[in-house]
């Protein structure tokens, strides 16, 4: 079995027992760890809510410039939201956004950024939004903070010039706390 198929293996597996990890927490937000200062939302909001995520972080396999070596390369984050009484409310994918139900429905961009407690996991985030759909429960909302995250890092292996456009599904799992005007 080649690098490429180990990876993929591995993927499927660790998707598995996080699928099962989430069904036994499903939308209940699950940090406690403090969040830095640096991550603080701004003066004048207030925290509407927080959603748990639990989903993939995608990368594929690519290289920056002809003589680079191939790595993997982010594309975009693929997760349902849940509310605190483990509810599905929305979805999180590409742009970054946030869909609810509802219809409404957020972009973002980042505006500070910090390492995460846990070593294997994605960084947290600040990040400014703007409605992009919709009226509704996120129409309102102008930061986002991402927090408490576990996995969804790249794969420090398996990116090579034979596995070169291939895609690679990292299960993460992290809470967004969306913020509104006070």
């Amino acid at each position: 079995m080649n690098t490429f198929n180990h990876l993929r293996c591995a993927g499927v597996l660790a998707q598995a027992a996080l699928a099962v990890a989430s069904a036994a927490v499903a939308g209940v937000p699950f940090g406690d760890e403090p969040v830095p200062d640096t991550l603080r939302a701004d003066a004048g909001v207030r925290a509407l809510t927080t959603l748990a995520a639990s989903g993939v972080q995608i990368y594929e396999c690519r290289r920056s410039a002809a003589d680079a070596p191939p790595a993997w390369a982010f594309v975009a984050p693929e997760a349902e939201l849940f509310d605190r009484q483990g509810r599905r409310v929305g979805s999180h994918g590409a742009g970054p956004s946030w869909a609810d139900d509802d219809g409404s429905r957020i972009v973002g961009s980042v505006q500070a950024r910090a390492e995460a407690p846990r070593a294997d996991a994605l960084p947290w985030l600040l990040l400014a939004t703007r409605s992009a759909a919709g009226p509704g429960r996120l129409s309102a909302v102008t930061q986002v903070q991402r927090i408490h995250t576990v996995g969804g890092l790249a794969p420090a292996s398996g990116c090579t010039a034979s596995t070169l456009t291939q895609q690679i599904r990292v299960p993460y799992r992290a809470d967004y706390r969306l913020f509104v005007p006070a």
